[in-house]
């Protein structure tokens, strides 16, 4: 069975129910686990115009903070279960480049993850993560709703 899920999150609810639901399947089969954060690149172009660099890294600093608090978030319940967590944040050109290659990395031999993070509008423009996983992954992919 698996020993090392990959437990990829943006801080939607779907998300931490599916990173809850990862860390209960690690305890059940003995397994730990890597909780990831793909920090989304702030495009200098933002809002319209040019944004200094001095102001995007002032928002990546708190993009990042963010994701520290979801992962730590993370890290207490798998503390809880006593499942063996590492916590994973990088910037990559894409989210499902980066669960990709985090699972390739960390050597994971499963990526369990949301149905979908971001809802509505943004789903459709931006496309969906999880589709692009299952396309790009050469391991298994667990989809929770």
């Amino acid at each position: 069975m698996f020993k090392h899920l990959l437990l990829p999150t943006d801080g939607s609810p779907l998300a931490k129910k599916a990173v809850k639901a990862g860390i209960a399947l690690a305890k059940e089969i003995g397994a730990k686990v890597t909780v990831y954060y793909a920090l989304e690149a702030i495009p200098p172009y933002a809002a319209g115009g040019f944004v200094p660099p001095s102001v995007l890294e002032l928002a990546e600093a708190g993009v990042r903070k963010q994701a520290q608090k979801h992962l730590d978030e993370a890290a207490k319940i798998a503390r809880a279960a006593a499942v063996p967590c590492e916590l994973q944040i990088t910037k990559p050109e894409a989210a499902y480049r980066g669960i990709v290659d985090v699972a390739k990395k960390k050597s994971c031999d499963v990526i369990f993850m949301a149905s979908h993070g971001r809802g509505g509008l943004a789903s459709l423009i931006l496309g969906s993560v999880t589709l692009k996983v299952l396309a790009h992954s050469k391991i298994p992919v667990v989809v929770f709703r």
